[in-house]
Protein backbone atom coordinates (compact mmCIF):
# COMPACT_ATOMS: atom_id res chain seq x y z
CA UNK A 1 0.00 0.00 0.00
CA UNK A 2 1.26 3.47 -0.85
CA UNK A 3 1.65 6.26 1.66
CA UNK A 4 -1.22 8.72 1.28
CA UNK A 5 -1.90 12.38 1.96
CA UNK A 6 -4.52 11.25 4.47
CA UNK A 7 -1.82 9.35 6.39
CA UNK A 8 0.41 12.43 6.32
CA UNK A 9 -2.51 14.53 7.58
CA UNK A 10 -3.03 12.11 10.48
CA UNK A 11 0.66 12.34 11.42
CA UNK A 12 0.48 16.14 11.32
CA UNK A 13 -2.69 16.09 13.45
CA UNK A 14 -0.94 13.92 16.06
CA UNK A 15 2.27 15.94 16.06
CA UNK A 16 0.37 19.21 16.32
CA UNK A 17 -0.60 18.13 19.84
CA UNK A 18 3.02 17.73 20.93
CA UNK A 19 5.12 20.48 22.47
CA UNK A 20 6.87 22.92 20.16
CA UNK A 21 10.19 21.65 21.52
CA UNK A 22 9.38 18.13 20.34
CA UNK A 23 7.56 18.71 17.06
CA UNK A 24 8.39 20.80 14.01
CA UNK A 25 4.72 20.60 13.00
CA UNK A 26 3.60 21.99 16.36
CA UNK A 27 6.25 24.70 16.17
CA UNK A 28 5.15 25.81 12.70
CA UNK A 29 1.46 25.77 13.60
CA UNK A 30 2.16 27.82 16.74
CA UNK A 31 3.60 30.58 14.55
CA UNK A 32 0.24 31.06 12.83
CA UNK A 33 -1.22 30.92 9.37
CA UNK A 34 0.89 33.76 7.93
CA UNK A 35 4.14 31.97 8.79
CA UNK A 36 2.75 28.65 7.50
CA UNK A 37 1.83 30.37 4.21
CA UNK A 38 5.29 31.93 3.93
CA UNK A 39 6.94 28.56 4.52
CA UNK A 40 4.71 26.93 1.90
CA UNK A 41 5.70 29.66 -0.56
CA UNK A 42 9.39 29.08 0.12
CA UNK A 43 8.98 25.37 -0.51
CA UNK A 44 7.03 25.99 -3.73
CA UNK A 45 9.88 28.14 -5.04
CA UNK A 46 12.34 25.38 -4.16
CA UNK A 47 10.26 22.95 -6.26
CA UNK A 48 10.46 25.33 -9.21
CA UNK A 49 14.23 25.61 -8.81
CA UNK A 50 14.64 21.83 -8.52
CA UNK A 51 12.46 21.21 -11.57
CA UNK A 52 14.35 23.79 -13.60
CA UNK A 53 17.69 22.28 -12.61
CA UNK A 54 16.55 18.87 -13.79
CA UNK A 55 17.53 16.95 -10.67
CA UNK A 56 14.98 14.18 -10.15
CA UNK A 57 16.10 13.36 -6.60
CA UNK A 58 16.02 16.99 -5.51
CA UNK A 59 12.61 17.49 -7.12
CA UNK A 60 11.21 14.49 -5.23
CA UNK A 61 12.53 15.88 -1.95
CA UNK A 62 11.19 19.36 -2.59
CA UNK A 63 7.82 18.03 -3.80
CA UNK A 64 7.51 16.08 -0.54
CA UNK A 65 8.25 19.30 1.37
CA UNK A 66 5.55 21.13 -0.60
CA UNK A 67 2.92 18.50 0.18
CA UNK A 68 3.83 18.51 3.87
CA UNK A 69 3.77 22.31 4.10
CA UNK A 70 0.50 22.48 2.16
CA UNK A 71 -1.14 20.22 4.73
CA UNK A 72 0.34 22.35 7.53
CA UNK A 73 -1.12 25.46 5.86
CA UNK A 74 -4.53 23.83 5.44
CA UNK A 75 -4.56 22.80 9.11
CA UNK A 76 -3.52 26.27 10.22
CA UNK A 77 -6.29 27.77 8.08
CA UNK A 78 -8.95 25.35 9.31
CA UNK A 79 -9.46 23.78 5.89
CA UNK A 80 -9.90 20.01 5.83
CA UNK A 81 -8.03 17.89 3.31
CA UNK A 82 -11.33 16.13 2.50
CA UNK A 83 -12.80 19.47 1.40
CA UNK A 84 -9.88 20.09 -0.95
CA UNK A 85 -10.15 16.56 -2.35
CA UNK A 86 -13.90 17.01 -2.96
CA UNK A 87 -13.18 20.24 -4.82
CA UNK A 88 -10.54 18.47 -6.90
CA UNK A 89 -12.90 15.56 -7.59
CA UNK A 90 -15.63 17.95 -8.78
CA UNK A 91 -13.18 19.75 -11.04
CA UNK A 92 -12.07 16.53 -12.70
CA UNK A 93 -15.61 15.61 -13.74
CA UNK A 94 -15.11 17.77 -16.83
CA UNK A 95 -12.19 18.73 -19.00
CA UNK A 96 -9.67 21.12 -17.49
CA UNK A 97 -10.41 23.76 -20.12
CA UNK A 98 -14.18 23.59 -19.54
CA UNK A 99 -13.71 23.68 -15.76
CA UNK A 100 -11.40 26.65 -15.95
CA UNK A 101 -13.77 28.64 -18.18
CA UNK A 102 -16.64 27.98 -15.73
CA UNK A 103 -14.83 29.67 -12.83
CA UNK A 104 -15.92 33.18 -11.95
Amino acid sequence: MSFTLEQLKQIIDERALASTEQSYSAKLLAKGTKKCAEKFGEEAIEVIIAASAGGESELKNEAADVLYHLLILLKSSGVELDEVMKTLENRTKQSGLAEKSSRK
